[in-house]
């Protein structure tokens, strides 16, 4: 991959028994920039981004990320990238502070109450850092697990659905979040139906279809195609 990408992909393809999920994607991302993924319920977003993220295999094709190849150096992949996905996997017996500090751990950062309320406080909520997660609404769910993402401190960041179960505000702390990781010289690829709202913080943007790579071009463009 050449320095300056931070995501190559070539012939991606995956498959689920007889389906296939994604076929023959390729794309490039350069480092620093944003990528919006659009396309239908089950056109193969969420499998893009979880493939890139090494959660699955892809069954053919090829890519590197941050450098690494996806297959033969997938530990190092992982080390480089974070995926926000649809669930946020919290433990709810546990408060937001305790959730945040076993991922810290994890990923031996540091974790003390300070820095945790740090990133609590970055995504709204400091004031419930020692609330237990099982007493929180979903966009609370989702505002912790955003929280989770930027402990992580990734070069590629694969984001799917975002703004899903987030009130106006909430909508605005994802953009003002973005628009953070993009200074820090982050990647970001950005899988949305806010196709409006995508278009006006990313560079570029692709439109799969049962798969397929339909439509690729400037984000800006993209809301004028009429892809639902």
């Amino acid at each position: 991959m050449a320095n300056d990408l931070a995501v190559e992909a070539a012939g991606l393809s995956r498959r689920y028994a007889r389906r296939w999920a994604l076929v023959d994607v390729a794309l490039r991302v350069p480092r620093g920039s944003a990528l919006m993924v659009a396309g239908r319920n089950g056109s193969g977003k969420s499998t893009l981004l979880r493939v890139l993220a090494t959660a699955i295999r892809p069954t053919r094709g090829s890519a590197r990320v941050a450098g690494f190849d996806l297959v033969a150096d997938p530990d190092d992949v992982r080390r480089k990238t974070a995926l926000l996905g649809h669930a946020s996997y919290t433990y709810d017996a546990l408060t937001a502070l305790e959730n945040l500090r076993i991922t810290a751990r994890f990923l031996r950062r540091p974790h003390t109450r300070e820095a945790l309320r740090a990133v609590l406080d970055d995504v709204g909520l400091a004031e419930r850092a020692d609330d237990a997660v099982e007493t929180f609404s979903a966009g609370m769910r989702r505002r912790l697990a955003l929280g989770r993402v930027l402990l992580q401190d990734a070069e590629v960041v694969l984001l799917d659905e975002p703004y899903g179960q987030l009130d106006p505000p909430g909508f605005r702390l994802v953009d003002r979040l973005l628009g953070r990781l993009r200074e820090g010289g982050r990647s970001v690829l950005m899988a949305t139906h806010l196709l409006e709202r995508g278009a006006g913080l990313c560079d570029d943007a692709l439109v799969l279809e049962t798969g397929r790579v339909v439509w690729a071009g400037p984000a800006a463009d993209l809301p004028a195609q009429g892809v639902t």
